[in-house]
């Protein structure tokens, strides 16, 4: 044998050694966590180190997204936490959802003329709901921590206090919303300088005042927000600009623990947030509908497997348009919408090759789109314990009005009710009554983090992303990408997209699918509309052998995956 050939022989069929995809995960050999923005994921992983666990990390990261993310990192708006407590090998979900104030109405944002009043619905301080975001992170550190709140809040409060450069994204973003953030004398005070000159990339920002709430909430706990100086300047602004929220709305606010909602594919188990997050059911009726359907022998993102999701997507948003609110007040079918049989029945409308329009599937029209500027951090521990947290202001920057003398942003989460109930739409369709405003209900949301266990009931990866009505789709994909096509985790994130919601009637999709595959999915009836890049689906894994793997998505460059330090 000649010399080449036993060198081949002895290297195999791979003498470049050039991994299998494209892109791979960042390793970690204990924990990591994977958010939006590189600074609250160092955070984490510091937080990891000192000997924390995934729950402590997480909140640290969420705390400090609130400083450094602040277009959807939050202390005034809410969210939801799915959790896998490894030690107990159980799952637990906590709802720190936004509340309606208890002198809401569901004619709310109704002007003179009976149309909805979208400067009320969205810029008025009649659009912000009671914020459950330091109630959640207080709750799951409180029962699930393992250090203390000053220990896991103080790089938050450090990086409020000493500042950070302004990274170029920030600095873009900042520039754009000047016209939003400076019509607010305390939110331009906190995010330009004097005069309203906007920060450059490179520069400090530092923010005291969010300093000294961070500060107060970590040595006084639930008090130091939803009572005392912070309750008291969050009403009187409420009083002076026409706002609903006073201080027996912010005593009144409760996080509470609730069930995941559970389904099983292919042998996996998929825990989820239920309702009023609309994420859990719909990601688990669409996964119930694609369970038997061979899409690995359609191919990766070919016209068929896309034809495939689409379809089903649409089958099971017409549930969630109409079915889902609330479940402290409305009805809410879970179990016959997350069942098996159900999806059973549902499967014959999906046709091979030919797309089924909207107005022949029936259903209401959309509930209002959440808002793409959510955020959503995961974080996995060396115990294998899982966190996936997802949280939102709603619009970026919320209503763009700040509390007087806290550095805290306001959500405007009250658009994500239905506006006008019973009334048709543009489409003719009526909107669901279930989530109409009312007083103390929390309105419906998309926000869909997951954590998937395997086979055996060992933890497997936890995922989340934001992306308003295409978070349900975008985590559905990632599944998919990884449990059935067999992409590792960061190839599962970095795929091509796709998206589709029932109304209006058109697929979403973003760069990378090719034009062969759009036309014949044009051929069998649909219609194609190119999207910008689709959420930013921050994901961890664990090992089996121990040791731990993380993404941060790509389509936000400021994301980034850190692994705990030794």
């Amino acid at each position: 044998m000649s010399g080449l050939l036993l060198c081949l022989a002895l290297i195999g069929a791979n003498p470049l050694q050039e991994p299998g995809q494209r892109v791979r995960p960042v390793p970690s050999e204990a924990g990591i966590v994977s958010s939006q923005e590189s600074l609250a994921s160092a955070a984490g992983a510091s937080i990891l180190a000192k000997g924390g666990n995934a729950i402590d990390a997480a909140v640290a990261t969420a705390y400090a997204l609130a400083v450094t993310l602040p277009q959807a990192g939050n202390l005034g708006g809410g969210g939801f936490l799915v959790f896998w407590n490894q030690p107990e090998r159980r799952g637990y979900a906590l709802n720190f959802r936004e509340m309606a104030p208890r002198r809401a109405h569901k004619d709310l944002f109704l002007g003179p003329d009976g149309r909805v009043d979208r400067q009320l619905a969205t810029r008025s301080l009649l659009s912000t709901g009671v914020p459950g975001t330091v109630a959640g992170l207080l709750q799951a550190q409180e029962r699930f921590g393992a250090l203390s709140r000053s220990e896991v809040m103080a790089p938050a409060i450090r990086l409020a206090e000493q500042g950070f450069a302004v990274y170029p994204v920030l600095a873009e973003s900042l520039q754009r919303a000047a016209p939003l953030l400076q019509r607010d004398p305390s939110a331009k005070a906190i995010y330009y300088k004097p005069g309203g000159e906007p920060y450059r990339a490179g520069e400090i920002l530092r923010q005291p005042l969010l300093a000294a709430t961070l500060r107060r909430i970590a040595e006084q706990g639930r008090p130091g927000f939803y009572q005392g100086p912070v309750a008291k300047q969050l009403e009187t602004l409420m009083q002076q600009r026409g706002g609903l929220i006073d201080r027996q709305d912010l005593a009144a606010y409760r996080a509470p623990w609730v069930e995941p909602v559970v389904g099983r594919f292919r042998g996996l188990k998929v825990l989820s947030m239920p309702p009023p997050s609309s994420g859990g059911v719909t990601l688990i009726q669409m996964l119930n509908l694609l369970e038997p359907m061979d899409l690995e022998a359609m191919g990766l993102n070919s016209a068929q497997s896309i034809h495939t999701l689409v379809e089903a997507m649409n089958l099971a948003y017409r549930d969630r348009n109409s079915e889902l609110g609330d479940p402290d007040q409305v009805a809410v079918p879970v179990q016959r919408l997350t069942s098996k049989a159900y999806a059973d029945s549902l499967r014959p409308l999906i046709r091979p090759q030919q797309h089924t329009p909207s107005a022949a599937l029936g259903g209401t029209a959309p509930l209002p789109a959440n808002s793409t500027n959510t955020t959503h951090l995961s974080v996995a521990d060396h115990q294998g314990s899982l966190v996936a947290l997802t949280t939102t202001l709603n619009f970026a920057y919320g209503n763009g009005v700040a509390i007087p003398g806290t550095g805290v942003l306001l959500n405007n989460e009250m658009d994500d009710f239905t506006a006008m109930p019973g009334v048709p739409n543009a489409y003719g369709l009526v909107q669901g009554e279930k989530n109409a405003i009312a007083p103390g209900r929390r309105p419906l949301s998309s926000m869909t983090p997951t954590v998937v266990l395997k086979r055996d009931g060992s933890p497997w990866f936890a995922t989340g992303t934001p992306g308003g009505s295409r978070i349900i789709t975008t985590v559905l994909q990632v599944l998919l990408n990884r449990m059935m096509h067999g992409l590792n985790l960061a190839t599962s994130v970095l795929s091509p997209r796709v998206h589709s919601q029932l109304w209006p009637d058109r697929v979403q999709i973003e760069q990378g699918i090719s034009p062969d595959t759009t036309d014949l999915l044009e051929q069998w009836g649909h219609t194609i509309q190119r999207s910008r890049a689709m959420g930013s689906a921050n994901s961890v894994e664990v090992l089996p052998e121990g040791g731990s793997l993380g993404v941060a998505d790509p389509r936000r460059p400021e994301g980034a995956a850190i692994p705990q330090q030794p």
